[in-house]
């Protein structure tokens, strides 16, 4: 079905980025700056305007058959190059819809919020610039209906990070922090552009080239196995930088140098949640290799375990919830990996809210304390700002999966998901691959707990000057906070399962048009028969099977939530009521729990392999013998030749009227001889 109005979606924080741009730069050499009030009503409009439109395309999407639920528009051919053919066009799918209405919804909050977060900074317009147009580069690359123009999003986020990430670049630490995010994320984007150009290259080697999703999608059938492989390998290099996943991970907490609102934008609406809609969008292309999937969930669950365990000896808030959002983003990557893509993504939508939150509480507190990040110096807060405890409490619970909050049905679906998936290669695989993710969801209890009980409870270490200054945030912080612990104790619910008799699990059921099963293309090794506790009537055995699946996920669930209130109850334990039992076991396993808090030491090993060796051959090739010795040299032969020439031709322009009549008659005898031949 095709509509007129889905530009509009994408165009209004494009708008707004335009005129809040506009604005910075007229004032950007003058002591003040422009309107606040004005470049907040445009900044927080716009998206605001876009989530309106987003609603529109929903509910028109839900009038129609779920076989029928796509809206398309395409403004003009964009790219047209011999066979190739890339409009520029947009496509609203239950997929799309779905992201786009957290994407707008959760970042015109964020909005909000800013604008009492960031009053008292001079480049007040310019932020929401850069804020709007990461909003753009968002939906761009969410409602693009091809790869190429998923790719200019893709790039526009990337792009938006280090400007936001590095916003207060005076401090070379800020700058520095941006620019790592850019370097990064440029690797992965290599991956992503390799990719495209192996599955374009393998759809004309069969007379079908094409790159807009639902092509590709209807043609699958003609990728062979080897070069799906190799392809979607290439795009899960790409989602690795994008969504902070082994290796390509530590840019994320470093990222925690910008505006707090600009992490939360990060880290729960935008920019991380772009590697998981790539690998849900290409489903299709996974679903094809088994070795692919095989290695998405074993990244995923390595890096769900290794993040939760660097959160538990981090002291920075932000830096908590940071490796918080790596460690679950690995969950998102574990649930597409096991074949249970509409799990990976209910975990996204329900972590937007409740990540969006916590980082948005992490900032009231920041905000109250006049800057103060180390959760050491915080304590007995709870009195003191109210609804910033109360609102991060139910973000602590929802992230914490205790039910009925959001995180509870998302998390416990990708633990289930994954205990039952097959694997024919290797059959013990999901068996361990779920105790790693359950043992992460463990340590994320316990760590949540403990940045709680040592930020809100307990005594207060606030230094005299913070507790002075001490208060709550105005309405235009609160606000939001109260929006987002609404949505995360009421997200949930979307995606029941089954065996709860709630109505089933609707997220999935919204999403099924778009995703394909991997039985459909047949060999899938990592399928997950999605109606495997479904019973038939009049099939005994069937209701048999349903029973035993349904007795399985009860069991699981219950164990999941208990492993979770008992790392929650030790975590309170320990960091309230016996807060000398962990310096104790700190000090026990001394250079383990060194290596633990320096991160395992990745960033020294990295700038060890790659950055100091970059560096140095920089230096003594790149520069000292390609720049200096060969392109000055060049450069200046170049200026050199020109000066010999000048200085010879200065002869022939003396000022001289008896040498100019002199060159004259020579030209004339020369003329005269040359004649007479």
């Amino acid at each position: 079905m095709r509509v007129e109005y889905l530009w509009l979606i994408p165009f209004f924080p494009l708008l707004g980025a335009i005129l809040n741009g506009a604005m910075a730069l007229s004032r950007a050499h003058r002591p003040e700056g422009p309107s606040r009030a004005l470049s907040a009503w445009i900044a927080c409009l716009m998206p605001a305007a876009s989530f309106v439109v987003a609603v529109i395309g929903f509910l028109a999407l839900r009038d129609l058959t779920p076989e029928a639920r796509f809206l398309t528009q395409e403004l003009y051919s964009w790219i047209e190059v011999g066979s190739l053919r890339i409009p520029l066009g947009f496509l609203l799918d239950p997929l799309s819809a779905a992201m786009l209405l957290f994407v707008t919804g959760i970042g015109f909050l964020i909005h909000v919020y800013s604008v009492g977060y960031m009053s008292h900074d001079r480049g007040f317009a310019r932020y929401f610039a850069y804020l709007n147009l990461f909003m753009f580069s968002m939906i761009t690359l969410v409602l693009g209906d091809n790869l190429v123009l998923l790719f200019v999003g893709w790039e526009g986020v990337g792009l938006c990070s280090y400007l936001l990430i590095g916003f207060w670049h005076e401090d070379p630490a800020k700058a520095a922090a941006g620019m790592k995010a850019f370097v990064m994320n440029r690797i992965g984007d290599f991956g992503f552009l390799l990719g495209m150009f192996v599955l374009y290259w393998a759809f004309v080697q069969q007379g079908h080239g094409t790159l807009i999703f639902r092509e590709m999608q209807a043609q699958a059938h003609l990728i062979g196995p080897g070069v799906a492989t190799a392809a979607a390998l290439l795009f899960f290099l790409g989602a690795t930088g994008k969504s902070a996943q082994i290796p390509l991970y530590t840019w994320l907490p470093d990222a925690m140098a910008g505006p707090t609102p600009v992490s939360a934008l990060i880290h729960a609406a935008t920019m991380v949640t772009s590697g998981i809609y790539l690998a849900v969008r290409m489903n299709w292309l996974f679903a094809l290799s088994p070795d692919a999937l095989t290695v998405v969930a074993c990244v995923g669950a390595a890096t769900a375990l290794v993040a939760a365990t660097i959160g538990l000896t981090q002291f920075d808030i932000k830096k908590v919830l940071a490796y918080s959002t790596v460690s679950q983003l690995g969950f998102m990557f574990l649930g597409v990996g096991v074949g249970a893509p509409a799990a990976g993504l209910f975990h996204v939508v329900t972590h937007a809210f409740f990540k969006a939150l916590m980082f948005l509480g992490a900032g009231s507190v920041i905000h109250a304390l006049s800057g103060e990040q180390d959760i050491r110096k915080m304590g007995g807060l709870a009195k003191k700002i109210p609804i910033t405890t109360r609102t991060f409490l139910v973000g602590w619970l929802a992230i914490c999966g205790i039910f009925p909050f959001a995180g509870f049905f998302s998390k416990d679906e990708i633990l289930y998901r994954t205990f039952i998936a097959e694997n024919a290669a290797y059959p013990w695989l999901p068996k361990l691959l779920w105790g790693v993710a359950f043992l992460a969801a463990g340590l994320t209890a316990l760590y949540m707990t403990r940045l709680v009980a040592l930020t809100f409870f307990g005594k207060s270490r606030v230094d005299e000057h913070a507790a002075h200054h001490l208060h709550e945030s105005p309405r235009s912080m609160t606000t939001p906070l109260i929006l987002l612990a609404l949505g995360s104790a009421l997200i949930g619910f979307i995606g029941t399962p089954a065996v709860m008799g709630l109505g089933g699990n609707r997220f999935e059921a919204w999403l099924a048009p778009v995703l394909e099963t991997a039985g459909a293309h047949g060999g899938d090794a990592h399928a997950v028969d999605t109606h495997a506790g479904d019973s038939h009537a009049g099939d005994s055995h069937a209701g048999v099977e349903h029973a035993d699946h349904a007795a399985l996920e009860w069991t699981l669930m219950a164990a999941s939530l208990g492993w979770s209130l008992l790392a929650m109850l030790l975590g309170w334990n320990l960091y309230l009521k016996r807060p000398e039992v962990p310096v104790r076991v700190a000090q026990s396993l001394g250079g383990l729990y060194r290596l633990v808090r320096d991160k395992y030491r990745v960033d020294e090993l990295y700038d060890a392999i790659a950055v100091r060796p970059t560096v140095a051959f920089s230096r003594r090739v790149l520069f000292s013998v390609v720049d200096v010795r060969i392109v000055d040299m060049l450069v200046n032969a170049v200026g050199m030749v020109s000066k010999l020439g000048s200085y010879a031709l200065r002869f022939f322009q003396t000022g001289y009227v008896q040498a100019y009549a002199f060159v004259i008659l020579l030209g004339v005898a020369a003329m005269v001889y040359q004649l007479s031949r």
